[in-house]
């Protein structure tokens, strides 16, 4: 099948915005990897400090003519997601030097949990936490002794800083080792359900403890289609991980095979490999434009309408939410995973996964084939499914059709024909819904405003009784200049119980959603920010708005509204607690919501 039009016209469109920055970014790239393996640079003071710890590694090491393979891990006990990280430098460690090579773990990240800040202060600090991860990943690689690179991240901000980190460090090869879902617990719509009795004060807190723990019960990634599952889509459809990676449960012998041979293929790549490919050369146009096709055929995250422009900007190409629209409005929606269906990631895996998906998107033209991966050249690659036999990891041609079609169909039978997501423009400002788990008759609200500065206001007024009315609730004030942007998830049971209700109701606002926002209309990440005199900071309560999916336009109906003077917050507050002094300097300095909202890039 050809290319489809859009695909190729927006790719197109990406590569000539981008060509400058590009440019410049691969000539960086060329000139660092002409300089030779990395530890040919250093002294013998500085090896010797850098392998003293090494022990019967010491001698590979000094000898310098085996490749060594720096592991950037997140691995820490409070994520779920990340805890099973572990075990595996040892295994990395162990493959390595089973392939004539050597691997240091060169340093650790900070790896936050945004379902433990949910409605919390630290919240505030998870979308910075992406640009700090980026920056502690620079200092573990900048010793300038790895030849490889391993990278050990699922969650939120994990990935897109470690891949920020990839592709500034561009020039030596890097592979995303992912540590998979955790088993299938509480079904999520049966956990949703019990968020709502308890918001609406039907259950105590105690039944909602029981459900909570029985939804998040051990090791691996929280089930649902949010971020941390659609990084893991990203990382593979966008040829950073092995394939068939993604969706594998944790500590079962199929993860530690894909691991051992995860570390055996970062020390072929390298340039005393035999198969040279720095990440600078995976992460191209084509494989943004891939991840974003992947991204509205899962119904993924609005996250990573933040994460990928900054992701991308980091290796020299420049993302728009022009790009993201024109590939939803192509992109048939393959798979219903919650909150956008009943089904988990392990369903999903079971019905075929991504290696059904890839197959069906390439097969309609919806996919760029020709790319390089951590595997090989092509994406086809990708089609395969790993298989242990006889405690040997091998690749076979995955199962013809959908294992499930109510969770996951071809490209021509597909749930919808367009995407998940859709730009918002307007006299309000710049901003994106997803829309793949909002009814179509919830896809238009027109209704008074009711105007707030935080989601606690919100949430009060609720208890109150005041929502009485279809109603568009504004929370503004949440943009990463005011308080970092922090998700705003904890709104999601009261605006669902007031719909559960019978109201029209819908979310405007400068701050984020979880990614895994489910069936309420919200129109998110809206720039330029009320902080900094967006249109936001004129609305009042009882102004007429109107939320358009259809048209893709949000507005005040008011006449006389653009005159308006906006209003100021009083933001001190903002600065101090859990942390939040340490940050001042990023929210002074942070970009558009629309360009990533990045710091460093």
């Amino acid at each position: 099948m050809p290319l489809d039009a859009t695909i190729a016209k927006v790719t197109e469109a990406i590569e000539a915005r981008s060509e400058s920055r590009r440019a410049t970014y691969l000539d960086r790239m060329r000139r660092a990897a002409e300089e030779g393996p990395r530890r040919a640079h250093l002294t013998c003071g500085n090896q010797a400090h850098a392998y003293a710890a090494m022990g019967a590694d010491q001698a590979a090491l000094a000898e310098g003519r085996a490749a060594n393979i720096g592991i950037v891990t997140a691995y820490n006990d409070m994520l779920s997601a990340h805890q099973p990280f572990e075990r595996f430098p040892q295994i990395i460690r162990d493959a390595a030097r089973a392939a004539g090579g050597t691997a240091q773990v060169a340093g650790g990240v900070p790896a936050m949990c945004d379902g433990v800040t949910q409605g919390q202060t630290g919240m505030e600090l998870s979308l910075f936490s992406r640009d700090v991860i980026a920056l502690a990943a620079g200092v573990a690689l900048s010793h300038n002794t790895f030849d490889a690179a391993v990278y050990l991240g699922v969650c939120d901000k994990i990935v897109p800083g470690l891949v920020i980190a990839a592709a500034t460090f561009g020039y030596i090869p890097g592979i995303f080792l992912p540590a998979g879902p955790m088993t299938s617990g509480l079904p999520n719509d049966e956990k949703a359900k019990v968020r709502q009795q308890y918001a609406a004060g039907e259950i105590g807190r105690d039944k909602l403890m029981e459900a909570e723990m029985a939804s998040y019960h051990g090791p691996g990634t929280c089930t649902f289609y949010g971020t941390a599952n659609s990084n893991q889509m990203l990382m593979e459809i966008m040829g950073l991980h092995l394939p068939g990676a993604s969706f594998v449960n944790p500590n079962t012998p199929l993860r530690d095979a894909l691991t051992t041979v995860g570390a055996t293929r970062a020390l072929e790549i390298t340039r005393l490999g035999n198969d040279y490919r720095p990440v600078c050369d995976i992460l191209d146009a084509k494989a943004f434009v891939n991840g974003i096709v992947g991204l509205m055929a899962t119904g993924g995250s609005t996250n990573l309408v933040l994460h990928l422009p900054a992701m991308a900007r980091a290796a020299g190409i420049e993302l728009t939410l022009e790009d993201f629209d024109a590939i939803s409005s192509v992109t048939p929606l393959m798979a219903k995973v919650y909150p956008n269906g009943l089904a988990d990631v392990n369903h999903f895996h079971a019905a075929g996964g991504l290696q059904f998906l890839i197959g069906e998107l390439l097969d309609a033209g919806l996919l760029h084939e020709d790319v390089k991966t951590v595997a090989g050249d092509g994406l086809s690659l990708y089609t395969q499914e790993p298989k242990l036999k006889g405690g040997v990891l091998s690749y076979e041609e995955a199962p013809k059709g959908s294992q499930n079609d109510k969770i996951l169909r071809p490209a021509g039978e597909a749930f919808q024909p367009t995407g998940g997501l859709k730009q918002l423009y307007g006299n309000l400002g710049h901003g994106m819904m997803k829309i793949s788990a909002v009814a179509p008759e919830r896809h238009v609200i027109e209704a008074k405003a009711r105007i707030f500065q935080d989601q606690e206001a919100v949430k009060e007024a609720f208890k109150a009784g005041e929502f009485t009315e279809d109603t568009i609730v504004v929370v503004r004030f949440q943009g990463p200049k005011s308080n970092g942007m922090p998700e705003l998830h904890s709104l999601t049971p009261t605006l669902a119980v007031l719909q559960d209700r019978g109201l029209k109701v819908a979310l405007v606002t400068d701050g984020r959603m979880s990614g895994a926002s489910g069936k309420v209309p919200s129109a998110i990440h809206i720039c330029p920010e009320a902080a900094d005199g967006g249109p936001l900071a004129k609305l009042r309560d009882g102004d007429l708005l109107r939320v358009d999916a259809v048209a893709g336009t949000l507005s005040c109906l008011e006449e006389g509204f653009e005159a308006r003077e906006p209003v100021t917050a009083d933001l001190t507050g903002n600065g101090h607690g859990v942390g939040r002094e340490l940050f001042e300097a990023f929210r002074q300095n942070v970009g558009l919501a629309s360009n990533g909202a990045a710091v460093v890039v």
